[in-house]
């Protein structure tokens, strides 16, 4: 049994340390984005500032919470956040799909945060 419980606080402080660097990235393009950095460990208001930032409006946020849909709309507003720091289709599989690594990349790299211009339309989904 001691064997189980050292993996069990293994495993613990895995995630931990995932979490951390999750909050790290997303603090860093937050701010990249010109908003408060600290919003990102605030449930729910970092998924509405995530939507600002992918040039969602607002009310996404009940969209991306919703259950099995919610998935859907999430992948979109991490396309269209890669989108408008200027990355493509390659990019935001990785975001899709190995997340933590992506995120430190975006946060961390060189990426420039172009925003959506006004009047003009949001980019479209990649579907």
């Amino acid at each position: 049994m001691p064997d189980l419980a050292a993996l069990g606080a293994g495993m613990v402080v895995f995630m931990i340390a995932i979490v951390v660097v999750i909050i790290a990235a997303n603090w860093k393009i937050f701010t990249k984005a010109g908003q408060p950095g600290w919003a990102c460990i605030v449930p729910i208001y970092n998924l509405f500032i995530l939507c600002k930032i992918a040039g969602k409006p607002g009310w996404w946020l009940i969209l991306c919470i919703l259950p099995y849909i919610g998935i859907v709309f999430q992948i979109i507003v991490l396309a269209c956040v890669a989108k408008n720091f200027g990355k493509g289709v390659g990019f935001i599989l990785g975001l899709i799909f190995l997340t933590p690594i992506f995120l430190l990349v975006l946060g961390f790299g060189g990426a420039q945060y172009q925003g959506v211009k006004p009047g003009t339309p949001p980019p479209a989904p990649v579907a």
